[in-house]
């Protein structure tokens, strides 16, 4: 019987004679292959039942044997015969280590790659540093040993050579965060090129990217210099951002007066929302928390944003009071913009070069007329609600 060791070499290879003879040895080693059977036909201890069928094949009972072991202990299988049998170059060959063969061999012997060998190797190590096998030093050539279960291998396994350097180690980690397979992670970072392939043909696999790199930003500053970059660089993405910038504060004036009470006059005033206007945000907030993430919200943000400030000016001119400082406020507003900007004039520069033209001096004389009669008005109203 051929057993592959590892199903992603792509080089067929004849069967051993070794291996041949492991196969061939299943039927007796009942200790490793074959639980003990009572005579009701069940397995002792918590082993699976054990069917018999006494005029089956023999070769197709032992292939079914030999299944139910792969079955239950998986790549473990093929890692005891490698841990047991194995000395990589450089370690001592005393007592019982002399029967062992190196890595290179073990390969030879097999029809396989060292690496291949080696991975099988790596992982018994690991799983004996957590005291799942025994150590490869108390192990010898033929000897069973009771092996974990097949689910727990992947943990210690990868088929992929890339797992062991820093950037595979990592990819593993997250993946086991995420509960999914590392050799499936690794093999997608392996193949860029695949992964934007599907990114470009697949909404699905494009919105897992998406979400990957939302994620990853908070973590890696370059990496949202480099998007800002990009997005900052490609006008069409320069007008998308501005849009959602526009719904987002738009969604966010509504739900300050839904949920804290506080509306912000078009004069910039902050007061207490009325009773109507803080149901009518309520409404449209709830409108718009009820989209799902594939409708638009820029139309919805638009028209809950233009009801709501409608319903702001209207309480603004009906109460007198608010009227009035409304007015106030939106006249300091535009005095403090203008003072601004006549600060910022550089009049040294003027007299220095010749930058005079007839036109500055004409403007400067009608503001000074527009402010002496701004003055005036101002007084005479000082002066009637005396």
């Amino acid at each position: 019987m051929t057993i592959a060791l590892d199903p992603s070499d792509a080089t067929p290879t004849a069967p051993s004679p070794d291996l041949a003879a492991d196969s061939a040895a299943v039927a007796e080693e009942p200790e490793f292959w074959v639980p003990e059977a009572r005579g009701d036909g069940a397995a002792t201890g918590a082993g699976p039942v054990v069917e018999t069928a006494p005029d089956a094949d023999p070769v197709v009972v032992q292939d079914a044997r030999d299944f139910g072991v792969y079955a239950r202990t998986g790549g473990w299988t093929f890692a005891l015969k490698v841990a047991r049998s194995v000395r990589p170059g450089g370690q001592p060959a005393e007592g019982t280590a002399r029967a062992k063969v190196s890595a290179k061999t073990f390969a030879a012997l097999a029809g396989c790659s060292p690496e291949r060998v080696m991975r099988h190797y790596k992982a018994w190590d690991m799983a004996a540093d957590d005291g799942l096998v025994p150590q490869f030093e108390v192990l010898v050539p033929g000897e069973d040993v009771e092996l974990p279960d097949a689910d727990v291998w992947l943990s210690y396994y990868t088929s992929r050579s890339s797992a062991s350097s820093v950037r595979g180690r990592a990819i593993s980690a997250a993946a086991e965060a995420e509960g999914i397979r590392p050799t499936k992670a690794l093999e997608v970072a392996e193949n860029p090129t695949a992964l934007r392939a599907a990114i470009l043909a697949d909404p699905g696999t494009a919105e897992a990217a998406r979400g990957a790199l939302l994620d990853r930003m908070k973590e890696d500053p370059a990496l949202q210099t480099e998007l800002a970059r990009a997005i900052a660089t490609t006008e069409d993405l320069k007008k998308a951002v501005a849009h959602e910038a526009k719904a987002a504060d738009r969604i966010a004036y509504v739900r300050q007066i839904a949920e804290n009470g506080r509306v912000r006059t078009p004069a910039g005033q902050t007061v207490e929302a009325p009773a109507e206007l803080r149901a009518e945000a309520e409404r449209h907030l709830s409108l718009l928390d009820e989209l799902d993430g594939s409708e638009e919200a820029g139309e919805w943000a638009g028209e809950a944003y233009e009801a709501v400030r409608g319903l702001v000016a209207k309480a603004v001119e009906e109460d007198p009071a608010l009227r009035v400082q409304e007015r106030r406020t939106r006249f300091y507003n535009s005095l403090q913009k203008a003072t601004k900007v006549f600060e910022e004039l550089t009049l040294d520069e003027v007299m220095e070069e010749d930058i005079y033209e007839e036109d500055m001096l004409q403007r400067l004389e009608a503001l000074q007329e527009a402010i002496g009669s701004c003055i005036s008005a101002l007084r005479r109203a000082t002066t009637a609600s005396s």
